[in-house]
């Protein structure tokens, strides 16, 4: 019999058993939750994560890329962040019509259009030669990431469906998530400093052969079972509703108070609006309320939201304090970031251990709060200041704070999610850290320029820049210290929930 763990109002856990048959129903050949060979899934693990490397760490690898691409190809500067906000917009806008297919039409057929069509955008972007090309090449990849990185967590979710493997699959899956960012930097580094920036995009088509030769004789199929009708409704609301809003936010760059930005913004928050209105009447809704209505998993989602922004957010201002005012070059760059990389990679292991004694509403707690320290450290950067005592202490408090975060945080996204729901659940988290990385960017973006334009008059301009960078990692760190409000007050679960079985947990 299987053990269910849910939240309860007078004791705050309640248990229940499910008989052999509803075991059984999930455990069919054919079935969403089967599972392949255990000595085989170890490999596919090893596939799942690269696809999520390459996904995570695009978001992150043109950074370091970014002032030889916009010198190369004429980009302006108004141009040169949405070269990493409309991959993510992309990607995060169609994630929960990406994570449906991947469940309806098959996690492994998703996964194998989803990364052959990146490698052929990241091609695309690899070749660019103008501006024009680069921006389309990159939302080409944000759209196949969208159906790549759902696929890939839900053939995660049911090759790992039950036992202490499933963690520390899981953690791995969050050591790859919370490093991929600043692994891309680096990679981003060594690729400008010794090939050139367009190396930044074509690497990916190498990944892309070497995990879709291996995924096709290894990885399983598996697919919802019963009704498998697309909300369209749905996926066109969600669409344009969180599209509306990072457009909406980008406006502000140009003034906070402009009929355009307000407008946007209204747009997308009405259209969020009638997308849950709509959710709840669907049959087959696109996103099922109840993956997200959970306290704890939404409080999950919600410090998603608020990672994602500071994460990307920071990360790309603090490349360009390493190249244009300390003067590092790309590799030199790219080598500065590994000791975040480092503290996340040491950190994780460790989280992993801590998630089944501590639980995960003190890791999430914690981690932001570390992040926030880093961050806030950060932002005592001076013009003419020196990388180990301003920047090293920040990048080993954010790396330490985001592996706290993200092993629990994979965990609890996918804990107790039918099979059904697998791939939409992967989706919704992903999703919240793509849109949240946009809406920083975005955010962040208009407070710089705010802070720059009022430094024209000053002789000396990097100062304008520092003081413009230093608002960002001050707005970043404001985020993440919510974060953890939002962790301490909705992440409820009990110590040893982890544990016990950890795809038998119902959160709510």
């Amino acid at each position: 019999m299987g053990v269910h763990i849910s939240e309860s109002a007078s004791t705050g856990v309640s248990i229940s058993k499910s008989s052999p048959s509803d075991v059984a129903s999930d455990a069919r050949p054919g079935s969403a939750a089967g599972a392949p060979n255990p000595r085989l899934r170890w490999v596919v693990l090893g596939v799942v994560a690269l696809s999520q490397l390459m996904v995570v760490l695009d978001g992150t690898i043109v950074n370091i890329a970014l002032p030889a691409a916009q010198a190369e190809l004429g980009l302006a500067d108004s141009d040169r962040s949405w070269v990493v906000t409309i991959y993510a917009l992309a990607f995060g806008a169609l994630l929960l019509l990406g994570g449906r297919i991947a469940d309806f039409w098959g996690r492994k057929r998703s996964f194998l259009v989803g990364m052959a069509g990146f490698a052929i955008a990241s091609a695309i972007g690899g070749l660019a030669t103008s501006g024009e090309m680069l921006l389309f090449a990159r939302g080409l990849q944000g759209i196949f990431a969208a159906l790549l990185a759902p696929a890939s967590l839900a053939l995660l979710s049911v090759s790992f469906p039950s036992g202490p493997d499933r963690t520390k699959a899981f953690a791995v899956f969050g050591i790859v998530a919370g490093s991929g960012a600043a692994v891309g930097l680096v990679l981003g580094g060594v690729l400008t400093e010794y090939l050139s920036w367009h190396w930044c995009l074509l690497v990916n088509v190498p990944i892309a052969i070497v995990a879709i030769a291996l995924a096709i004789p290894l990885v399983k199929e598996s697919r919802a079972d019963g009704d498998t009708r697309y909300d369209v409704i749905g996926a066109i609301l969600v669409t344009l509703g969180l599209g509306s809003i990072v457009y909406g936010f980008s406006r502000a760059e140009l003034g906070w108070g402009r009929a355009d930005t307000i407008g946007f913004l209204v747009a997308g928050v009405a259209l969020m609006v009638a997308f849950v209105w709509w959710e709840r009447r669907s049959r087959n809704p696109l996103l099922p309320l109840r993956v997200v209505v959970d306290k704890v998993r939404g409080g999950a989602f919600l410090v998603s939201v608020l990672v994602g922004a500071a994460l990307l957010g920071g990360l790309l201002y603090l490349t360009f304090h390493f190249q244009i005012v300390l003067g590092m070059s790309p590799l030199q760059s790219g080598l500065a970031s590994l000791p975040m990389t480092a503290a996340i990679m040491i950190t994780a292991p460790i989280a992993t251990k801590l998630l089944s004694t501590v639980g995960p509403r003190i890791l999430m707690t914690v981690g932001p709060i570390l992040g926030a320290a880093g961050l806030l450290w950060f932002s005592r950067i001076t013009v003419d200041g020196n990388y180990v005592p301003e920047i090293l202490p920040g990048q080993i408090l954010l790396g330490v704070g985001l592996a706290l975060v993200f092993v629990p945080m994979q965990n609890l996204a996918l804990a107790g999610i039918q099979s059904r729901d697998a791939g939409v659940a992967g989706a919704a988290l992903t999703a919240t850290q793509q849109v949240g990385g946009s809406i920083g960017i975005a955010v962040f973006t208009a407070l710089y320029s705010s802070t720059v334009e009022s430094h024209t008059e000053t002789a000396n301009p990097l100062l304008g820049l520092v003081d413009g960078y230093s608002i960002v990692f001050i707005a970043a760190a404001i985020g993440l210290l919510l974060g953890a409000v939002i962790a301490f007050v909705m992440i409820r679960v009990p110590k040893g929930t982890f544990s016990v079985n950890p795809e038998a947990v119902h959160l709510g």
